[in-house]
C-alpha cells in the first residue's frame, strides 16, 4: 500500500470522514432546527429553500469543501473541476505551506535518548 498510496485521495478520505463523524455525533433537533415556525409560514408543498431561515441556516448542516453543489453552469464557470483535482489541489497547497509545530525540547531530548540507546545496542555510531 505504501507504494500506491494518494494522497489527494487521503484529502477527499478526510473530508468524507468529517462528514460522517458530523452525523454521527448526531444533528441536532430543537425548536430553531425544526424551524415549525417557518413551516407554518411557508406551508405544505411550498418552497422552503427561497426562505431566509434556510439561507441562514444552510451552511451549519453540511462544511463540504471538496464537494461542488453549485449549478452546473458556476461549476462550468469556475473551470469545470472534478473533487479529485480539487483535492490535488490542495494536497499540493497542504504540502507547499505546511508548518508542524515543534515538539518541545523535552520530547526532543527523549527521542534522542531513545535513538542513542537504540545506536549503542546496535553498535552504530
Amino acid at each position: 500500500m505504501g507504494i500506491t498510496f494518494d494522497l489527494a485521495q487521503l484529502v477527499i478520505d478526510n473530508e468524507v470522514a468529517g462528514m460522517i463523524k458530523y452525523a454521527v455525533n448526531g444533528v441536532p433537533v430543537n425548536d430553531k432546527t425544526l424551524a415549525l415556525d417557518v413551516i407554518k409560514e411557508v406551508g405544505i408543498f411550498k418552497d422552503f429553500l427561497g426562505h431566509e431561515d434556510t439561507f441562514n441556516h444552510m451552511r451549519s448542516q453540511s462544511r463540504a469543501e471538496l464537494i461542488d453543489r453549485t449549478v452546473r453552469e458556476d461549476w462550468e464557470k469556475a473551470g469545470s473541476t472534478d473533487v479529485y483535482q480539487r483535492a490535488r489541489e490542495k494536497m499540493l497547497y497542504i504540502l507547499e505551506t505546511y508548518e508542524p509545530t515543534p515538539l518541545p525540547d523535552n520530547v526532543l531530548k527523549t527521542i534522542r535518548s531513545i535513538i542513542d540507546g537504540a545506536e549503542e545496542e546496535l553498535g552504530v555510531s
